[in-house]
């Protein structure tokens, strides 16, 4: 078993691979970096170089096939999940303090702005990826619940591999225990794990909590009984669409566990 752990997409990235150490495990554990990299490059909103920078400035891009896929993928998640799943929410996060990476984001500060309407229009004809005016996309969890499912698949050319980036994880072949909850823990041999929770990138504005997990229908942070939702899918991007759903009070047919303000541990979709 060879690892590689390291920062990407603002958070930490481990990587096990089933090879014998030597020469061909770490190269491809060099492409599984580079393709972190590359992928971050395309889809921050906090890169001003980014493609997602240079949509969200100008309304309007030329896209590379990854961008382009990401957002096919975000915009089929909104119509399916009847726009609990919203990639039009860049705006609003803005507006509650989410402006800038969040390692560089100030705990507490002024009282959080307006955050103006979700929804917007996106269309994607080929390559060109156009937004209606005052529109823009954020594609943090999507994105990265897309780069961990490519980063799989090159893994798995080398051998068995489980590949987490900040919870969101993704597996090929072998069978790998994953802890999901406090003393529960279940074995993943092939689809992936997303998380979406507001107690982990939460800060305040004016003393009032927030955190990055919108509401698209009132353009704020989500308030709800529930602290976390992890969801067991077949990909990473499906589960982090499907975790961001059930986080909202969405109906979704997979196992998950839930954790409520208070503690309590729910499991539903199978799972006991």
């Amino acid at each position: 078993m060879v690892t590689r752990s390291f920062e990407a997409m603002g958070t930490e990235v481990e990587i096990f691979l089933d090879a014998s150490e030597g020469e061909r495990a770490e190269s491809a554990l060099d492409r599984a970096e580079a393709e972190f990299e590359r992928l971050e490059q395309i889809m921050s909103r906090f890169r001003a170089d980014s493609e997602l920078s240079q949509l969200n400035r100008e309304g309007v891009v030329e896209a590379g096939p990854d961008l382009v896929r990401v957002v096919e993928l975000a915009l089929e998640a909104r119509e399916s999940s009847g726009g609990l799943f919203d990639p039009t929410v860049h705006g609003a996060l803005v507006a509650a303090g989410y402006d800038r990476s969040f390692a560089e984001l100030p705990l507490d500060g002024p009282a959080a702005g307006d955050p103006g309407a979700c929804g917007g229009r996106v269309s994607v004809e080929g390559s060109t990826i156009q937004l209606e005016s005052s529109t823009q996309l954020d594609l943090g969890g999507i994105g990265k619940g897309y780069t961990v499912d490519r980063v799989a698949a090159v893994l798995a050319r080398t051998g068995s591999c489980l590949v987490n980036a900040g919870g969101d994880l993704a597996v090929r072949g072998g069978a790998w225990p994953v802890g999901i909850a406090d003393g529960l823990t279940v074995e993943l041999t092939r689809g992936a794990i997303a998380t979406s929770g507001r107690d982990r990138r939460s800060w305040r504005r004016d003393g009032e909590a927030q955190h990055h997990l919108i509401d698209p229908s009132t353009g704020r942070p989500a308030r709800t009984d529930l602290l976390r939702v992890t969801v067991v899918a077949a990909s990473a991007v499906e589960a982090d669409v499907l975790a961001k759903i059930a986080f909202l009070g969405g109906e979704v047919d997979v196992p998950r566990v839930l954790v409520t303000s208070d503690g309590t541990v729910v499991l539903a979709g199978g799972l006991a």
